[in-house]
C-alpha cells in the first residue's frame, strides 16, 4: 500500500485507480485462497500419512509423517517462498520513502532474516532423517518468528522504553523542534 500510495501521488498517475480501501483485503484474500487451493488439491489427491521408518536406525522403528505427494508439498512451500520473496522485494523498494509512518526498513530486514532462515533450512531439512527432521522444522519456525518479531518490534520497544523523548506527536509527524 505504501508503494501504491507514493506512486499514485504524481499527477495523471495510472496507479491512482489502485489506491482503494479494498486493495489490501483483495490481495490477502486472493493469496490466501490460492494457498488454500494448493492445500486442498494436495490433501485430496495424496494426503500425508503415517510412515514407519526402519532404515534410519537399525533395531528401532521411527514413526514419521510422509508428505504423500512431494510435488504438492514442495508446491505449497514454493508458493510460501514466493510470497516471502515478493514481500522482501516490495519492502526493499519502499524502504527509502520519506514518511515517518513508513516501517518498510524494519519489514525489509525482518523479511531478509525470514528468507535467510528458510533458505538455510532447506539443505538441513533434506539432509536429516527421522526425528531430527522435526527438530529442524521447529528451529526454522522459531528462528524465523523470532527474527520477524525482533526486527519489527524491537526498535519500537527501544524507543518506548529508552528514548521516550522521541515518542511524541511532533516527532511522529516529522515536525522537530529545535
Amino acid at each position: 500500500m505504501v508503494c501504491v500510495a507514493f506512486k499514485s501521488t504524481k499527477p495523471g498517475s495510472p496507479w491512482r485507480k489502485w489506491l482503494r480501501v479494498k486493495l489490501p483485503y483483495t490481495i490477502v484474500s486472493l493469496c490466501s485462497s490460492f494457498q488454500a487451493l494448493i492445500c486442498i488439491i494436495w490433501l485430496s489427491i495424496s494426503p500425508p500419512f503415517q510412515d514407519l521408518d526402519t532404515d534410519s536406525y537399525p533395531g528401532k522403528i521411527i514413526i514419521q509423517c510422509n508428505e504423500g505427494s512431494d510435488i504438492w508439498f514442495y508446491s505449497m512451500l514454493g508458493y510460501l517462498g514466493f510470497l516471502a520473496a515478493v514481500s522482501l522485494v516490495l519492502a526493499f523498494m519502499v524502504r527509502t520513502l520519506p514518511d515517518s509512518f513508513n516501517e518498510a526498513k524494519y519489514i525489509t530486514f525482518s523479511m531478509l532474516v525470514f528468507c535467510s532462515v528458510w533458505i538455510s533450512m532447506i539443505p538441513a531439512y533434506l539432509s536429516t532423517r527421522g526425528k531430527n527432521m522435526v527438530a529442524v522444522e521447529i528451529f526454522a519456525v522459531m528462528a524465523s518468528s523470532a527474527g520477524l518479531l525482533g526486527c519489527v518490534f524491537f526498535p519500537k520497544c527501544f524507543i518506548i522504553l529508552f528514548k521516550s523523548e522521541m515518542n511524541r506527536k511532533a516527532d511522529l509527524l516529522g515536525k522537530r523542534e529545535n
